[in-house]
C-alpha cells in the first residue's frame, strides 16, 4: 500500500465463506431481476450481524449496553497504527496481524492478558484479521472499558506502519453488531 490511494481491507460478502459456528450462514439471491421481466434487478440478503467484516457493540457482551447506532464515529475514522504481536505500539486505533496462514481463522485472536496489557496503553479502537478477537472475557474487557472491535480485517496487503482508516458499520438500530466497510490510507513518511 502506497501513495495517496484508499485500500480496502473489509472481507467480501459471498456464499460460502468463513462463518462462526452456529451463526445463519450468509446468502444473497436475485429476487427481482430485468432477465426475468421485473422492472429492476433486486438481490435479497439473510446473515448474522457479525458476518464478515464488523463491528462489535458493547451490547454484544454487555446487556442493556450501547447497541451499534451508538458506536462514536471519531473513533471509527481517524490515524490508526497495522502491526503484529508480540509487541504492538501503543496507539489509539490498532489494527493487528494475528492470523497466520493455514491456522484455523476461527480461533481467538488474543488472550485476556494481552489484552489487559493494551488497555493499559490508551487503545479506543482494536481490530484484527480473526473472525473473533477473542473469548467471552476479552471481548467483555474491551468493550467495558469503551473499545469499539472490529473483527474479519483483511489486512494481508497492509504492512506494519501508520494509516489513515474509515470504518463504518452499518446502522443497524438495537443491534449488538453490524457488518462494516473498512478502509486505509497510507500516511506518507514524516
Amino acid at each position: 500500500m502506497s501513495g495517496n490511494q484508499w485500500f480496502d481491507i473489509s472481507r467480501p460478502l459471498r456464499k460460502g465463506m468463513p462463518q462462526w459456528p452456529g451463526d445463519p450462514p450468509f446468502d444473497s439471491w436475485l429476487s427481482a431481476a430485468i432477465a426475468r421481466g421485473d422492472e429492476a434487478n433486486v438481490t435479497t440478503v439473510t446473515l448474522c450481524a457479525h458476518t464478515g467484516t464488523h463491528v462489535d457493540a458493547p451490547l454484544h457482551y454487555l446487556p442493556g449496553a450501547a447497541a451499534v447506532e451508538a458506536l462514536p464515529l471519531d473513533v471509527l475514522i481517524g490515524p490508526a497504527t497495522v502491526a503484529s504481536l508480540p509487541n504492538p505500539p501503543a496507539a489509539e486505533r490498532l489494527l493487528l496481524k494475528v492470523h497466520t496462514p493455514g491456522e484455523d481463522a476461527l480461533s481467538p485472536a488474543l488472550t485476556p492478558e494481552q489484552i489487559r496489557t493494551l488497555l493499559n496503553t490508551g487503545v479506543k479502537l482494536l481490530g484484527v484479521d480473526r473472525l473473533s478477537v477473542g473469548d467471552a472475557e476479552v471481548h467483555r474487557l474491551l468493550l467495558h472499558a469503551g473499545v469499539v472491535i472490529v473483527e474479519g480485517l483483511d489486512l494481508s496487503a497492509a504492512e506494519p506502519g501508520e494509516y489513515d482508516f474509515v470504518c463504518l458499520p452499518i446502522k443497524l438500530e438495537s443491534a449488538d453488531g453490524a457488518p462494516a466497510r473498512a478502509v486505509l490510507r497510507r500516511k506518507p513518511a514524516v
